[in-house]
Formats: C-alpha cells, sequence, structure tokens
C-alpha cells in the first residue's frame, strides 16, 4: 500500500480540509510538493520511519511525541497545529480526524468498493443483530463475511479476535477492511457506534445497508457526548450515509427517522413488532420461547415464514427480524435466514444456565439503561412468583449517566442488587458502586456491595433457590477487567456461574 504526497494534497484541498504546508522555509498554501511516495501511515509515535506519514491526533496528543517520532527518521506529519520541529514537511488540516479517515482510504486502495458494507446501529442489540446478519450471510456467501463487533473480530470470517473499539479508529478500520478483501471476503457488517461519527472515524464510508435498532439515553459523559441530543444526532448519521436503510418501528422518535429518510430520499423498510403500518411485523408463536412468525401485507423481501432462534426474550425476536431484512436486502434467501437464525449463538448474549434447585441463571452483557431492563423484564415474565438476583456494575471513565440509569431498572425490576466491579478503569470500583446504590429508591430492595466479581456471582447464586432467577449482567463471557487501563485476565461471567453450578 502506498500514497504520494501529491496525491495526499489533491485529496485535503477537494475537501477543503488542507490549511497550509509547514516547511523550515515558512508556511506556504500552494507548495510544490514532490511526488515522494510513502509506505506507511501511523498514529503511534512509535511506530515510523523515513516512509511514514504520522497523524498527530487526539485530545492528550503532546508535541514530544512528534518530537520522538523525528528521532525515528519521520519526514513527514499532518497536524491540525503546526509545530516547531526539525521535520521536512507538516500538513496542516482543518480536522485531523477527517483528514486522516479521507487519507487512510486511498492509502488502503478504498477497501470499501470490494465489500458490501452493513451498518448497525442503536443503543442496544447491535452485536447480537450483528451476529445473526452474519449467520444468515455466511449461509449466502459460503462464509466469506467479516464482521467488526463490539467484542469480536473477524477479518477472514471465521477465525475472531478481541475488538479494542466498537468502531475501530479510522486508520485501522481501513487496513482491517483491505486484509477482509485480501482474504476474499464479499460481505463486511460493522457495529456503528456515535463515538464513530462523533470523532469521524467513519468519515467518507457509506453503507450499503444501514440499521437503525433503537435509541435511548447512553454515553452520556463529559469525554463522550455532553447530551443525549448529541447522542442521537450522531447516531441518525447513519441515515445520512446509507443507500437503504432498515428502521425500527417501534424505536422512540419513529416519525422522525422516517421522515428524515424520506427527505434524504434513502429507501427504507421498516419492522415491528406491533405497529401495523409497518413493512414488518412479528408475532409470538403460541407459548415457544423461542418461536416467532414474521408477517407483511407485501412481503417485499419474501420472508413471511415461521422461524426459530437459540436467544431467549422478545428483544432477541427484534434483532432476528431486523437481521432478517438486512441479510435479505444484502443478498441472501429466506432458506439462509431459516438455517442462520437457527444456528446463530452470540458469546455472552441471553445465555442460560440451570441452577441446582431449578431457578434459571441468564448471562447478558446487557450494559445500558434500555438492554438492562429488557433483560430484567424477560427475567421477570419467566418467573413471575420468584426473586430476581441481580448482578452488576458500571464502566469506570466513561457513560456515567449510566450508574443513574442502573438504578432506576433496579429499582422497579430487581428484588436483590448486588453491585460490584466492571471494568472500573481509573476509577474506583467501590464508589462506582455506591453510586449505583444511592439511585435505588425503594427500600424493599436488598443491596450488597461485593466489589470482587467472582465473588459477587458466587453470593449471588448461593441466595437463589427455586423460582428465581439470577441475572449477571454487563461482562458475559469477556475475558478481562479493564482496570488501571490494563486489560486484567477474567474467568468470565458464564464460567464462573458454570463452576459454581457443576460443584454444587
Amino acid at each position: 500500500m502506498t500514497i504520494k504526497l501529491k496525491e495526499i494534497e489533491a485529496l485535503l484541498k477537494k475537501e477543503n480540509l488542507l490549511k497550509e504546508f509547514v516547511t523550515s522555509n515558512g508556511w506556504f498554501y500552494n507548495l510544490p510538493v514532490s511526488d515522494k511516495e510513502l509506505t506507511h501511515i501511523s498514529y503511534d509515535s512509535r511506530q515510523v520511519n523515513s516512509e511514514t506519514l504520522f497523524f498527530c491526533k487526539g485530545l492528550t496528543f503532546k508535541e514530544e511525541y512528534l518530537a520522538s517520532a523525528i528521532e525515528l527518521g519521520l519526514d513527514f506529519y499532518v497536524s491540525e497545529t503546526p509545530y516547531e520541529v526539525e521535520c521536512q514537511l507538516g500538513i496542516i488540516v482543518t480536522d485531523i480526524r477527517k483528514a486522516m479517515a479521507l487519507i487512510s482510504m486511498h492509502f488502503y486502495d478504498l477497501p470499501q468498493t470490494n465489500l458490501t458494507l452493513i451498518g448497525f446501529t442503536g443503543t442496544k442489540g447491535k452485536t447480537t443483530a450483528a451476529y445473526f446478519t452474519k449467520f444468515i450471510l455466511d449461509k449466502h456467501t459460503n462464509h466469506k463475511t467479516a464482521m467488526f463487533s463490539t467484542m469480536n473480530t473477524t477479518l477472514d470470517g471465521e477465525t475472531y479476535f478481541k475488538s479494542a473499539l466498537t468502531t475501530p479508529e479510522s486508520l485501522d478500520l481501513y487496513r482491517m477492511m483491505a486484509k477482509a478483501v485480501s482474504n476474499g471476503m464479499t460481505h463486511l457488517i460493522m457495529e456503528v457506534s456515535s463515538q464513530a461519527y462523533k470523532l469521524q472515524r467513519v468519515y467518507g464510508l457509506t453503507f450499503d445497508v444501514g440499521i437503525f435498532l433503537n435509541i435511548s439515553p447512553d454515553h452520556i459523559s463529559p469525554i463522550e457526548h455532553p447530551t443525549f441530543d448529541d447522542y442521537y444526532y450522531c447516531k441518525r448519521q447513519l441515515i445520512e450515509n446509507s443507500r437503504y436503510m432498515i428502521l425500527n418501528g417501534d424505536t422512540t422518535d419513529y416519525p422522525l427517522l422516517k421522515e428524515m429518510t424520506e427527505s434524504l430520499e434513502v429507501p427504507y423498510l421498516s419492522y415491528s413488532s406491533n405497529r401495523e403500518d409497518s413493512d414488518y411485523t412479528w408475532s409470538k408463536q403460541h407459548d415457544e420461547l423461542l418461536t416467532f412468525t414474521v408477517e407483511s401485507n407485501k412481503d417485499p423481501l419474501n420472508i413471511k415464514d415461521t422461524y426459530t432462534i437459540q436467544l431467549m426474550g422478545d428483544f432477541n425476536k427484534d434483532n432476528a427480524l431486523a437481521s432478517m431484512m438486512t441479510a435479505t436486502v444484502a443478498g441472501a434467501s429466506q432458506e439462509d435466514c431459516k438455517e442462520g437464525l437457527a444456528e446463530t449463538l452470540v458469546p455472552g448474549r441471553m445465555e442460560h444456565l440451570t441452577h441446582p434447585t431449578g431457578a434459571n441463571v441468564f448471562i447478558d452483557y446487557a450494559h445500558n439503561y434500555l438492554s438492562l431492563k429488557n433483560l430484567l423484564s424477560f427475567a421477570k415474565e419467566t418467573h413471575p412468583n420468584g426473586k430476581i438476583i441481580t448482578v452488576i456494575g458500571s464502566t469506570g471513565d466513561k457513560a456515567i449517566s449510566r450508574r443513574a440509569d442502573f438504578g432506576k431498572v433496579l429499582t422497579e425490576l430487581t428484588d436483590i442488587a448486588i453491585l460490584t466491579a466492571d471494568d472500573p478503569a481509573s476509577e474506583d470500583p467501590r464508589k462506582i458502586a455506591e453510586e449505583i446504590s444511592q439511585a435505588i429508591t425503594k427500600d424493599e430492595v436488598e443491596q450488597l456491595i461485593i466489589i470482587d466479581r467472582q465473588e459477587a456471582i458466587q453470593q449471588a447464586l448461593s441466595l437463589a433457590t427455586a423460582n428465581d432467577s439470577v441475572v449477571l449482567a454487563g461482562k458475559g463471557q469477556d475475558k478481562y477487567q479493564k482496570i488501571e487501563g490494563v486489560d486484567t485476565p477474567y474467568q468470565g461471567d458464564f464460567e464462573i456461574a458454570k463452576e459454581w453450578i457443576e460443584s454444587h
């Protein structure tokens, strides 16, 4: 992969991103740059050489990082600010993140042109819907579907590795997309976070199919989104950057999403569990927990039928229907949908174990208001006369609003709340737990704070009796806890629960 300085100049000028060039001779706008060909791009000052274009990005970026890169031989950098350093050329831009996305896209030879791109956004359900869609498309493409999800990423359709971000930084995004293309992938499923648009990680990228699953307040904090309006605005950018949309008719403010989609002249289909004016609806199949029927007046995708999934909960039937519609628009058949849905398993999502007393044990990655509410509501429906015992924490350094949200849900839907650690990062996990505790406003909710997560899970299981439901929320099968910025090995909620059950 290579890119020439002249090509970079043309790209930046076309997008009105270029401010000026900086050299030892001064500042210039029309500088006769050389035809120098660069063979490497990086935003890590430790990974540079004389053939590298280095991006000075991030709120915490310091001039000393650039200086150390120059000591390693760096000659060319891109920045929003000119630095007084001995460097051959500084390319000064109005928006470093847009510039990085644009240059990375072309450095990696526009890999999106060789992939059918599918983007899911929403407050909850993105990972489950992504997995459903992948299992369906694997039937259609013979396992030539790559996926970037919150938990796992696959570039060859079959082997997975842990994801660092829900949506990778643009430079990493295009590098991985190019790798997927070289691996023979034909489709790519991505979870598109609000931060992806806030931080321009997907700037200039158009999705073949975009899916808006739902919306509720989340990621509201000083370092993420200052307000819900900002969060919601970023989520809606997927509509502006998709060729086709799938919309959840049950979503809050669905009329706004519909109006926006129609005003942009983006073709779309809607789905719902109950809206008669939706293109597709689903209904329960008698008392079957895992079976549902898809209905439609016109059935433009030819998917009316009865389907079976392995994940409990009505919210997963929503995800399944959205995924069927998405995969069908992307080329899959009804038979692909039937087979793919029936086989889909999602690590850490709605997994079920049976307690020695007969109580249900649910393990789910639920980590925001809406997903926790849906999870506890389902637990209540399953065993309405038993207690709900919930183990939960909240992440540190981000999404601070979740702590009050969790308190609200626990007030409404649990009997025993065991508050514990969940990726506390640089914060004190006990302080986080106490903030959740303060938001629980019903005295009848019994509260325990047990910071050691394994101990918290074992305590919850020891309290369960027949007809109870134990809910382990937040970590699923995640094998790490982020503590002081370090991914610290962790057994995983599912394995801890399974081990306890087998020993009792």
